[in-house]
């Protein structure tokens, strides 16, 4: 355990342990679990954060197909990309993209909520999500936490 004393604590390499957790997406809201995948990823909820080291722990979410949208979310939410030539603007809505990559609609929200950095690629790392509901970590033995 760290000996936090009276003095201002910050977290090394080596203090930190990182945790796998396993989330079920399975009709949760899409903001609600991405903010707390990303306060999981940042290490939010450890005695131990620091702001500018990586303490977060592993998170693996499955079902991510099934995730739940409130209000008119599916038809007015829209992603764009630009190819980089005039006039190439693309919008899709929020079905269009939910039935080509239910992946990114949950990976691109949580990465709108991590620092927009290294620290945060890195953190984006540690995000592994699977649209079924199974998942090749059972190696790493993770624990479920209830959302």
């Amino acid at each position: 355990m760290v000996n936090v004393g009276t003095k201002t604590f910050s977290a090394k390499k080596e203090d930190i342990s990182h945790k796998w957790l396993l989330i079920d997406a399975k009709n949760k809201t899409l903001g609600r679990l991405s903010s707390e995948i990303a306060k999981i990823l940042r290490g939010k909820n450890k005695v131990i954060f620091t702001p500018h080291v990586d303490c977060g722990d592993f998170v693996v979410v499955i079902n991510a197909a099934q995730l739940r949208f409130t209000g008119n979310k599916l038809e007015g939410k829209k992603y764009y990309r630009h190819s980089g030539y005039v006039g190439n603007l693309k919008t899709t809505n929020l079905r269009d993209t939910l039935k080509k990559s239910p992946r990114f609609v949950l990976k691109n929200a949580v990465k709108g909520m991590l620092p927009h950095n290294t620290l945060g690629r890195m953190m984006l790392r540690k995000l592994k999500i699977y649209v079924g509901g199974t998942h090749p970590h059972e190696a790493q033995k993770p624990e479920i936490i209830e959302i």
